[in-house]
């Protein structure tokens, strides 16, 4: 049967978790804040490949528990391989047909479309769940980052998937971000880093509460 995020929009904060080398201390910090989650992606870009399998399965129990899908970043292999809910794919991560023909069709797939909407519009075509663009803003996630504008999540509502923005965002330039049609927000120092997490986790989310993204036009 068919998990309920896989065919429910999603909206609100889409977490993505640092790069902790401490499972133990991951957890700790992913499990104060993970109530405020509308999904978690596990990101960690140093570690190595049995510290990643590690780290991806101890977040599953926490995750279940809280109804959050687990979603692994740059590798569906991964993903498939402990049972996550789905996976994000970047330009150099792989092919995102093999990726859905692995996971299934009620998997979570994502696909990084940075200020590209053709590369968009290939990903749903190749089976995206849904598309992520950014960075809007500077951000210290990643050097580099190619910029888009807030225009392009309203262009992409024609894609009928769910947009994501990602990229330097804050509980203070978010609103803008969701009126211009972004589903979910992915975050990681603006929470992780934050001198109050749960605060900061508390604001991403209120931030949806007070701004409504206009609807998916009927597909």
């Amino acid at each position: 049967m068919p998990r309920p995020w896989a065919t429910a929009h999603p909206s609100g904060l889409y977490l993505i978790t640092p790069d902790e080398p401490d499972t133990a201390r991951l957890l700790q910090r992913v499990r104060a804040v993970l109530g405020f989650a509308t999904w978690l992606q596990y990101r960690n870009k140093h570690a190595d490949p049995a510290l990643r399998h590690a780290q991806a399965s101890a977040l599953l129990a926490p995750c279940r528990a809280a109804g959050v899908p687990l979603i692994v970043n740059d590798d569906w292999r991964l993903a498939q391989a402990i049972g996550a809910d789905g996976a994000h794919l970047g330009e150099d991560d792989g092919d995102l047909r093999a990726a859905r023909h692995a996971l299934g069709e009620t998997a979570i797939l994502g696909a990084s479309c940075y200020d590209d909407p053709a590369r968009a519009q290939i990903a749903v075509d190749a089976g995206a769940s849904y598309v992520a663009f950014g960075a809007f803003f500077p951000t210290r996630s990643k050097s580099g980052t190619r910029r888009a504008r807030p225009e392009l999540l309203r262009e992409a509502a024609r894609l009928r998937r769910p947009r994501v923005a990602i990229g330097g965002i804050t509980p203070d330039n978010a609103g803008t971000l969701i009126a211009a049609g972004a589903d979910l927000v992915a975050v990681i120092s603006g929470v992780f880093d934050a001198a109050d997490p749960v605060a900061a986790a508390r604001a991403y989310r209120a931030c949806f509460q007070i701004s409504s993204p206009p609807s998916l036009p009927p597909g």
